[in-house]
């Protein structure tokens, strides 16, 4: 199995020496391909930060991120640019779909970015739409649109390009329990049918008993990881409970 995603000894630190603040200390873990794995952390434990880095959209202080077998913490400009639109995929908590364009036209918008001629667009937006259950809402504007509707359509166009990983920040975060339970579905469903490898980072066990794998931050430094195997949803999602309740303090805000 290959590797997609590597970290050796991540550090991230901000402010100036008369304040300094260490929101990642020494991380190191691996994702293989295939994988979906949640980070879980109270809020100010470093989860967003990690995804922040892996990202690029923050700089690592030290240490090094490997996406692929390559070093993206080496990347600058047309490179960095590159890699962003070719190996990522982002899901987020507030959709970030492009309210004047269509279903179809923001899903599209990541494929034409990389010049796939248009028969290929249709082909590969018309799939992605059917597989995801969107295929009704493709001529609609986000507005005409429920939140599922559009947490789909945000990971349509997020999986439709074949990036190397899927980043999900919070992506539950803004929808009631049955939106939420459809998108979670479609997560899997895209790690098994496309053998998708997703990153998600969340604060809620029910979101996180969905990964294979969960990995819990705490004050910047990985404080557990449990594996889902052959466990249920449910028991896997009472085993996220009972690592939650080793944090202490940090019960009520990882839940």
């Amino acid at each position: 199995m290959n590797t997609v995603l590597k970290l050796e000894n991540v550090e991230k630190y901000y402010g100036s020496k008369a304040s300094l603040t260490k929101a990642l200390d020494n991380v190191s873990f691996e994702v293989e391909e295939g994988e979906f794995v949640a980070i879980m952390g109270a809020s100010g434990s470093g989860k967003t930060t990690l995804l922040n880095c892996i990202s690029t959209i923050d700089k690592v202080t030290a240490g090094h991120i490997y996406v692929a077998g390559g070093d993206i913490t080496r990347l600058k400009g047309n490179a960095l640019n590159k890699f962003r639109r070719e190996e990522l995929g982002f899901i987020f908590q507030d959709f970030n779909l492009l309210d004047t364009l269509t279903a179809y036209e923001n899903i599209a918008l990541a494929l034409s970015i990389q010049n796939v001629g248009v028969t290929e667009i249709e082909t590969r937006v018309g799939k992605m739409a059917e597989k995801l259950g969107i295929t009704e809402v493709l001529s609609k504007y986000p507005y005409q649109m429920s939140g599922g509707q559009k947490q789909r359509v945000a990971s349509a166009r997020a999986i439709v390009t074949d990036p190397k990983l899927i980043l999900a920040d919070e992506p539950t975060g803004a929808l009631d329990s049955k939106s939420s339970k459809m998108l979670l579905e479609s997560f899997r469903y895209l790690n098994r049918e496309f053998a998708a490898t997703i990153l998600m980072v969340t604060h809620d066990a029910f979101t996180a008993s969905y990964a294979t794998r969960v990995i819990f931050i705490k004050d910047g430094k990985i404080f557990n990881e449990i594996n889902r195997g052959e466990h249920s949803r449910k028991d896997f999602f009472d085993k996220i409970i009972d690592v939650i309740a080793l944090l202490g303090g940090d019960l009520n805000d990882a839940l």
